[in-house]
């Protein structure tokens, strides 16, 4: 009965929604590096 549950979800289109996910995060903690983590890296290291 759980099983039929789960095979739910086991359709391409949430590989899909989990990959987007996962790469949206990916995007973003890779801007949120370039765009504070550098900036303030340079700034620690000049002081």
């Amino acid at each position: 009965m759980v099983t039929e549950r789960l095979e739910e979800f086991d359709h391409p289109t949430w590989v899909t929604v989990g990959s987007t996910l996962v790469s949206y995060g990916l995007v973003l903690l890779g801007m949120t590096v370039l765009l504070f983590g550098i900036p303030f890296a340079v700034f620690y290291l000049l002081a």
